[in-house]
């Protein structure tokens, strides 16, 4: 299709204002080829409701990539509501029955759960208008917080970086610099100091260092955990964080988090190469959380099968680093 829809990948984007909230809400789904559309939620604010849609086609294009890198039979998708600055005075439940209803005309194309801005318990809402939901709390029937389940596979991730970078998958002894202990942060902070590593961690949110405190990860901020000399740099909370003025400041050996969209453009992999650092994809490494809940809920697998998912992660990022090799192909996408 030619003209003013040239370049248009999508498969559908809806934008509507929410009857009850009177907020821009914009599900967009870009591709439905390998089975059902899926993708979170997103209450965030934006300097303008067109800059909401336009992140909302971004990571809707990610889910895509991310549901097919971890072998599951979906496609991609997103719900992004764009917040007011000032924040939102009515009624949160109206916000989730409005997005509940978009999703609702889509009839089956597209399930959505947790993103930024949402839970578990916004997921049972949302379900209130619409049954392609995933996430919600196990006492409604789901499968509950997908963060646990993330933070299994930002360790099995972890450990393949290690054993393609330094020879071994053992974590204990590494050190590694956690910036964002949010739900998913706080997790592999937990499991990581429980593995013996040594630990450095920040959060823009200051309450945060009781956390790194609890589990003996030494408390800076942002910009020195950006630049920390350590072994692995975990980037856990919102993306556009490796860019061309922060890539020539990291001290690291290598990144790997579950942060999305962590490149503020493709061609910053290419500065993290010709630095000899090690970048694991985020949609790899941080697909624990959707390969569980959309295992569980949407395509009704088994523990086992699930268990088995989780483990594959790490086996996924090895072909990753691997396949540049094999292939004689640009290794940029990985910094090695």
């Amino acid at each position: 299709m030619g003209g003013y829809f040239a370049g248009m990948e999508h498969e559908l984007v809806i934008t509507r204002r929410g009857p009850r909230c009177g907020l821009p809400v914009t599900v967009a789904i870009h591709s439905t080829a390998r089975g059902r559309a899926a993708g979170g939620c997103r209450l965030k604010h934006y300097p303008h409701w067109r800059d909401s849609v336009t992140d909302t086609l971004r990571l809707s294009e990610a889910m895509t990539a991310k549901c097919a890198i971890a072998g599951l039979p979906l496609g991609g998708g997103k719900t992004v509501v764009a917040m007011p600055e000032q924040g939102y005075a009515g009624d949160r439940r109206d916000v989730l029955l409005d997005v509940g209803d978009t999703i609702a005309l889509l009839d089956g194309r597209y399930a959505t759960g947790p993103d930024v801005g949402t839970g578990p318990d916004d997921m049972a809402v949302i379900a209130e208008r619409t049954p392609y939901v995933f996430c919600r709390p196990e006492s409604a029937g789901g499968s509950g917080d997908s963060s646990p389940h993330t933070a299994t596979g930002v360790l099995s991730a972890l450990r393949a970086v290690c054993a393609h970078r330094f020879g071994s998958p053992a974590l204990a002894g590494r050190s590694f610099a956690i910036l964002g202990l949010g739900r998913v942060g706080a997790h592999v902070l937990r499991m990581l100091a429980g593995e013996g590593a040594r630990l450095i961690a920040a959060d823009v949110d200051d309450s945060r260092r009781e956390v790194a405190a609890r589990h003996g990860a030494a408390w800076t901020t942002p910009q020195q955990c950006l630049s920390a000399e350590v072994d692995v740099l975990v980037p856990a909370a919102l993306g556009g964080l490796l860019t061309a003025r922060s890539v020539p400041a990291l001290r690291c050996a290598a990144v790997a988090g579950p942060a999305n969209n962590q490149l503020d453009t493709p061609a910053t992999a290419r500065l993290l190469h010709e630095r000899g650092i090690l970048w694991a994809p985020d949609i790899v490494v941080g697909a624990g959380g959707l390969i569980h809940a959309t295992a569980v809920e949407l395509l009704h697998e088994s523990p086992a099968q699930v268990a088995a998912r989780l483990d594959g992660i790490g086996d996924t990022l090895t072909r990753e680093f691997l396949a540049p090799r094999r292939t004689g192909g640009d290794a940029a996408h990985t910094g090695s």
